[in-house]
């Protein structure tokens, strides 16, 4: 084990996932997060600026837990814990605007990273009840059952059809694109195959919350995920950006192309 953590559960108890302990950790907060939105009656803005009310109820449950087993935490909601050593990365709601509009496609992510080491994922898609789970060289899992390798998916640039973040600024080439408002869920719909890739053209780019957890689903299932510049994806930095591109096979490269076409002028 890479550190010492509280274990909730014996492997292969509920929850435990793969029957590592801490996959076990991520679902138990995915749950928490769950119960406490069954029970939120305000899913608006909230009185904290770009804060939703739902988003302040998912962080303090998921955070709560996260907390409890004895792991560091980056939030989205709430910043990111002092000290060393592996961080849970967890956006409470990705797609809180949907959420907020009642439109199905929103998340809970959550990815625990340790240097430059994406180790163990769980994506909660709240309006599906499905849930994504990766650790790191053991395979991405969809409600408990193995996703399909993409890693030789041969689809075209041509046929593609492409979840985007953004406006992209010119046709990409594709067949059709699809803006949906929650980048695990886009992701995460790429790792099983209903969506054919994925481009963030957005002004500001992704915070590591809004991707990492989908971004191990991803990799996981033999889809490429990079950032469109170049850098690297794993970062406890609260401040930085991406800007994730991902498909499997060739397309991958398709897709950084068009990204590149439009980058000028992104610091």
């Amino acid at each position: 084990m890479w550190f010492t953590f509280r274990v909730p559960f014996e492997d292969g108890g509920v929850g435990a996932g793969f029957g590592d302990p801490l996959l076990a950790v991520l679902n138990e907060a995915a749950d928490a997060v769950i119960d406490a939105l069954a029970g939120c009656d305000d899913w608006g803005p909230s009185n904290c600026p770009g804060q939703y009310a739902s988003d302040l109820v998912a962080d303090r449950a998921g955070t709560g837990v996260l907390h409890a087993r004895g792991l560091r935490v980056l939030s989205e909601e709430s910043g990111l814990d002092p000290g060393d050593g592996p961080v849970a990365v967890i956006d409470p709601i990705d797609g809180s605007t949907n959420a907020w509009r009642r439109l199905p496609w929103y998340a809970t992510s959550i990815c625990v990273v340790e240097g430059s080491r994406a180790l163990a994922a769980v994506v909660y898609d709240h309006a599906a009840g499905t849930r994504f789970e990766a650790i790191r060289g053991r395979g991405a899992r969809r409600d408990g059952a193995a996703l399909p390798w993409r890693g030789d998916d041969p689809t075209p640039l041509a046929e593609a059809v492409v979840g985007v973040n953004g406006r992209p600024p010119r046709p990409g080439g594709w067949a059709q694109f699809r803006c949906l408002g929650a980048a695990a869920l886009d992701l995460c719909a790429v790792a099983e195959g209903r969506l054919d890739g994925y481009v963030d053209f957005s002004d500001r780019g992704l915070g590591p919350w809004d991707y990492l957890g989908a971004m191990l689903v991803c990799r996981e299932a033999g889809v490429g995920v990079r950032d469109g510049l170049g850098r690297g994806l794993v970062t406890e930095d609260p401040e930085a950006r991406r800007w994730p591109v991902a498909a499997p096979g060739p397309l991958l490269d398709d897709l950084l192309t068009v990204f590149g076409d439009a980058a000028p002028g992104r610091p």
